[in-house]
């Protein structure tokens, strides 16, 4: 696909909230209308050559699903079905929600198991996000001082989301195109 896909799971509508958002700064030019994990297939997902794909937090840093308390299927449902799938080739950038205040020895960590598929199958993982900004006391969503992508607190920092998603996108952007390239 010539576009970038935006996939999310989510159980409030927070995660489905950021990811409209990010579509809306990138446009329908670049972007793909954002879609719920639980109402599509592999097929379709993979069809795209950059994705960003987003996550909240359920669990003790769980993958969100129906056995983390999630009301409808979510990422823990659709990650079986890419197990033996190869992504090379893909390049993914990830962002995900937690609460800093209410679970800061845990903030975000559900992140780090979507960042492990996608890199563990051959995925060119980007958008790294810096902890400067946060006050937790532990994520398992950071490696080398850093997020494994952007991390959103619309509980603890709701102000601060608009600008952390346009400086985001303005640092993976130039990373997704070259694959837009190479699919058209």
């Amino acid at each position: 696909m010539s576009k970038i896909g935006i996939f999310f799971g989510t159980d409030t509508g927070t995660t489905r909230l950021v990811a409209k958002k990010i579509y809306s700064l990138l446009g329908e030019e670049l972007a793909d209308k954002p879609k719920n994990i639980n109402r599509t297939s592999p097929a379709e997902l993979l069809q795209y050559d950059a994705l960003i794909l987003g996550t909240p937090s359920y669990g003790i840093g769980d993958l969100p699903g129906l056995a983390t308390g999630c009301q409808e299927a979510n990422w823990l449902e659709f990650a079986p079905y890419l197990d033996d799938v190869d992504l090379s080739g893909k390049r993914v950038a990830l962002f995900g929600l937690g609460h800093q205040e209410r679970y800061a020895d845990r903030f975000a960590s559900s992140l780090i198991h979507l960042y492990r598929l996608f890199y563990g199958n051959g995925a060119t993982m980007i958008g790294r996000w810096s902890t400067e900004g946060y006050s937790f006391q532990h994520s398992a969503a950071v490696i080398d001082n850093q997020f494994v992508g952007l991390v959103i607190d619309q509980r603890s920092q709701p102000f601060l989301t608009d600008d952390r998603l346009q400086s985001w996108l303005a640092q993976i952007k130039p990373q997704l195109l070259p694959a837009l390239a190479q699919a058209a």
